[in-house]
């Protein structure tokens, strides 16, 4: 990470980490909780997610990861009792505001879930399949933007012999760079990433991997993940999450090598999780 970040770190239990005036939070979470019911899955986490890093988030299962990156694009809305507190922004916009045009906002931050999830059609269909919703309808223009997100999303040169190919005979990892694409063609400003590699063998990983440190930079990415190595290697800032609060949130390369508490040591040297 940029010498001009000087994040300070964080005492334990998520008290709020302020960003240098010269690098500006995305995503904010402040006393930001989520409920399934009466049950508090994340509670009153306080921590920003900058503009062009990468921000992971890691805990053991069950923790509030999911919970919580869902709720930044309002997936969240689409379980029955589930209900949020606190103030989560976008550019400084409350994303549960009364005036949130939901379908906008998903545009806006697109999700790459844990399992690809290609539909059935073809390779061109799949990336074209955002912009015609938003009323693309020009082909010329069509296979300009296919080309261009297959192109970012590291597939174009293994697949632009095939586009009319059904996506499912793709490779588990070419499906989940498809599924990066079809995200990158409604051209959002953040990416949203909830243990993209979980399913997939070293070498796809390692692609994937890759493939966001390109990303870096023009986008803003939220990854979730169980994979320690992992969230080294490619993140910024990490979020450690244990049972629904934030223990701690620092440069990556300070929490991994001199974290604050001891939650936060156990955990990322095995000792629980």
């Amino acid at each position: 990470m940029g010498s001009s970040i000087s994040l300070l770190g964080m005492e334990c239990r998520g008290c709020a980490q302020e960003l240098p005036a010269e690098i500006r939070p995305r995503i904010s979470a402040r006393d930001f909780s989520v409920y399934y019911g009466s049950i508090a899955a994340v509670k009153r986490v306080a921590f920003d997610m900058p503009d062009g890093l990468i921000t992971a988030i890691i805990g053991p299962s069950g923790c509030g990861k999911s919970t919580f990156l869902r709720s930044i694009n309002r997936m969240n809305d689409l379980i029955p009792r589930c209900s949020v507190s606190g103030s989560l922004t976008f550019d400084g916009h409350e994303i549960y505001g009364p005036d949130i045009d939901v379908i906008a906002l998903r545009q806006r931050i697109g999700m790459v879930f844990q399992k690809p999830n290609p539909f059935p059609k073809s390779i061109f269909d799949n990336v074209a399949y955002g912009p015609r919703l938003q009323g693309v309808r020009d082909r010329s223009k069509l296979a300009e933007i296919v080309e261009r997100s297959l192109a970012r999303a590291a597939l174009w040169d293994e697949v632009k012999d095939r586009l009319h190919d059904n996506a499912l005979g793709l490779s588990g990892g070419q499906q989940q760079r498809l599924c990066i694409a079809r995200s990158l063609a409604v051209e959002p400003d953040v990416l949203l990433m909830d243990e993209p590699t979980s399913a997939l063998d070293p070498r796809a990983t390692a692609k994937i991997e890759e493939l966001m440190l390109e990303l870096r930079g023009t986008y803003t990415i939220v990854i979730v993940t169980h994979n320690m190595q992992q969230a080294a290697r490619v993140s910024d800032l990490t979020a450690f999450l244990y049972e629904g609060e934030l223990i701690e949130f620092d440069r990556t390369g300070t929490l991994f090598s001199r974290p604050k508490c001891k939650k936060t040591e156990d955990y990322i040297t095995g000792r629980f999780g």
